[in-house]
């Protein structure tokens, strides 16, 4: 039986990220080494896009960007679905502007 995947701190890992990070052995231990925190950013970047076509490219690049060494999304604003912290200033500010 293969080992569970560990997920986020608020998000669990969807099937189809499952399944991308199960077929790259490389990756997959890359996962492992993130802590639970950077791992729910991932996941958050993945499953809070909008549009399918967003995700699907968010999910094919999650394999290459740990192989390469990232430990979190780039240019991402952070979780704001963790209610064990207030939003920060910035992210504030962005969501503001998306209204």
């Amino acid at each position: 039986m293969p080992k569970e995947i560990s997920g986020g701190t608020v998000h669990n890992l969807s099937p189809e990220l499952k399944r991308v990070l199960t077929a790259n052995k490389a990756a997959l231990t890359k996962w492992e080494t993130l802590t639970p925190l950077a791992r729910n950013e991932w996941i958050c970047w993945v499953e809070s896009v909008k549009r399918p076509e967003t995700r699907r490219d968010h999910i094919n690049r999650i394999c290459p960007e740990l192989v390469e060494g990232k430990r979190r999304p780039c240019c991402w604003l952070g979780c704001t679905h963790r209610k064990d912290k207030e939003l920060s200033p910035s992210q504030k500010y962005i969501l503001g502007k998306r209204k």
